[in-house]
């Protein structure tokens, strides 16, 4: 389970660390993001992208709606460096701004916000039914709010895949913050009814998702590992002798998924929209 302190602490530094790999693998669903939020976003006022990382989403926002002033938040201040980073190689007028926080306290100091996105960060509430409702409290009549999240773990070859090979057991049903939290879509759609937004609905989408790349493709993969997902807290455990013998046989498994020059696999996602109802 991944929740929202790990972000500001290991799990955000890793992927500040890592950022190039990750949003390399989230390329083909920051492709199905980008083209959902671009058909719905309004001309002008108040967005904010809810866990934001390095800033892809906010900055692509930015870029197709400059009359927006457009926020990216996440909880780890590592990512948000990157971001602010990024922002300041960016010309013209598609300049967001980047805050560290948490992204209801900063909804909050926004409000009212006229369009919420996410790519995949709202996955790691404690409370998903009184997170999304503080977001809808904050958010203008009607505003659209967009985010993309995964579907079931085994429908994510990237995953699974590498699930089977360390001998990871499925998670129990129910929710828990992490990245799965929202992969049920009836349970979803209660959450965000419950929650005060209307009108949800649910895309599914299977986008390539590349996790090595270059000179040697599977030594890539590997590090991506050693340092992202589920299987990142397994090498980390496991005795020198048991880490040599699970990478080989992780190697054997990349090996067999490099197709153009580049470990490749399937990520399974929703794109999800709503709008905020009225107040009750």
């Amino acid at each position: 389970m991944t929740g929202a302190a790990d972000w500001s602490g290991r799990v955000g530094r890793a992927w500040a660390d890592e950022w190039r790999r990750t949003e390399r693998a989230f390329a083909g669903i920051a492709a199905a993001l980008d083209r959902a939020v671009a058909e719905i976003a309004p001309s002008s006022g108040r967005a904010l992208d809810i866990g934001c990382g390095v800033g892809s989403t906010t900055l692509a926002l930015a870029d197709a709606r400059p009359g927006m002033e457009v926020t990216g938040v996440d909880l780890a201040a590592a990512l948000i460096a990157v971001a602010r980073v990024r922002r300041a190689a960016v010309s013209g007028d598609a300049r967001p701004v980047f805050e560290v926080g948490d992204a209801v306290a900063v909804a909050s100091s926004l409000a009212p916000v006229d369009l919420m996105i996410s790519r995949h960060g709202v996955m790691f509430f404690d409370d998903p039914v009184a997170g999304f409702a503080a977001l809808r409290g904050a958010a203008a009549p009607g505003a659209p709010l967009v985010f993309s999240c995964f579907r079931a773990r085994v429908e994510n070859d990237w995953s699974h895949a590498v699930d089977r090979v360390l001998g990871v057991q499925p998670a129990g049903t129910g929710y828990a913050p992490g990245p799965y939290a929202l992969a049920d879509p009836a349970a979803t759609a209660d959450i965000l009814r419950r929650a005060g937004w209307v009108d949800a609905a649910a895309v599914p989408h299977d986008v390539p998702y590349v996790v090595g790349a270059g000179d040697d493709p599977v030594a890539d993969a590997l590090a991506f590992y050693r340092r992202i997902g589920s299987a990142a807290a397994i090498l980390a455990a496991a005795a020198s002798d048991e880490r040599a013998s699970l990478e080989a046989r992780l190697g054997e498994m990349l090996a067999t998924r490099i197709h153009g020059g580049a470990v490749t696999f399937s990520a399974a996602i929703w794109i999800w929209t709503a709008r905020a109802g009225e107040a009750a």
